[in-house]
């Protein structure tokens, strides 16, 4: 069962080109169509370049901005009222944890007020309770009742991204969304906070959403993952699947840019040519087609759909047609030119 169903999501942002300018403003298109599902239990991870719309699409899911267009689904049940108001069920039961350990937590706030400020917030228990829920979940990520009484100051990183988990965790949530839970702590860190995530979800049945550029931790904790490239998602499937075969060239230059896990390890590099474009004035056609080095004549004036090429596979290429057979002999000879180069 889908604990959370996103369909034709869209963010645009208004943008006026000048000081001056007295006509009808730009729009960014931040989020341009976008549709993924997220099954109960199972860690779902968003994957691109900085400014592919992956963290306004979390945003969008937290409830913090509201959708343009689309809608999005809980257990089911619509989460956007007419009134713009989120229902108070979903509000318990998705919470979030952000990236940076040092801005998220409020300085002149003690470590069991922060962790309890959800239950205050959404009421119903004694202050007794309150208290004996923060020291049960300062357990569970590995800190203990004493740490309540401290300030954040007195914390290391990763014991701050623990006290972030212990307040996401503090309602029992079904969904928690990781913006870059581990990008910024050191390196001897991030594998056991990774650890953490991965047990936690093992015993509370947690569904997560994992927003990062960090190929590595998104093969280690997600089950399935889905490509964004300006906005729009270029593939989506099962992450080991995707890992293994990538379809779409830009998740191929994504996967062969990754860090190999041994220095020996030699394989074929997919160049890029250019820069990311401008979200406002992109492309026509095909978003990536600039930079693609198996582009063909159409794809600078046809979107590619997001079409199944296999089960539970899906990829936004002309290259690729229904059950996953190549469309075009000379793109794919471009593609594999393009990695032996």
């Amino acid at each position: 069962m889908n604990i959370l169903d996103v369909v034709g999501l869209e963010k645009r942002y208004p943008v006026r080109t000048g000081f001056f300018s007295r006509g009808p403003a730009a729009s960014i298109r931040a989020v341009d169509g976008v549709d993924f599902s997220i099954r109960e239990g199972e860690a779902f991870s968003l994957v691109g370049e900085s400014g592919c719309g992956k963290t306004t699409t979390a945003k969008v899911v937290l409830g913090i901005e509201p959708p343009t267009e689309g809608t999005i689904l809980f257990r089911g049940e619509q989460v956007y009222q007419a009134n713009g108001r989120l229902p108070q069920n979903f509000r318990r039961a998705v919470n979030a944890v952000f990236q940076d350990p040092w801005s998220s937590l409020d300085p002149r706030m003690r470590i069991g007020t922060i962790v309890a400020e959800p239950l205050t917030v959404n009421g119903g228990l004694s202050r007794a309770e309150v208290m004996e829920r923060v020291e049960a979940v300062l357990w569970e990520v590995g800190l203990n009742a004493q740490d309540a009484r401290k300030f954040p100051h007195e914390f290391s990183g990763g014991q701050r991204q623990r006290i972030a988990l212990a307040r996401a965790l503090a309602l029992s949530p079904d969904l928690i969304v990781l913006d870059e839970p581990v990008s910024a702590l050191d390196v001897s860190i991030r594998a056991q906070i990774m650890n953490l995530l991965k047990d936690l979800q093992a015993q509370r049945q947690l569904s997560y959403m994992l927003i990062s550029h960090n190929l590595a931790t998104v093969r280690y904790l997600s089950h399935s993952m889905a490509v964004m490239y300006l906005g729009r998602i270029v593939e989506m499937g099962a992450s080991e699947d995707i890992f293994s075969d990538p379809l779409h060239p830009y998740t191929k230059a994504l996967i062969q840019a990754a860090l190999p896990s041994s220095p020996r390890h030699r394989r074929p590099l997919t160049r890029l040519e250019g820069e990311v474009p401008s979200p406002l004035a992109p492309p026509p056609g095909c978003a990536f087609h600039p930079r693609c080095p198996a582009a063909m004549a159409h794809c600078a004036h046809v979107v590619p759909a997001l079409v199944e090429v296999a089960p539970g596979r899906q990829v936004a290429c002309h290259l690729y047609g229904a059950g996953g057979t190549s469309l075009d002999a000379a793109g794919s000879h471009a593609i594999q030119e393009a990695e032996v180069s």
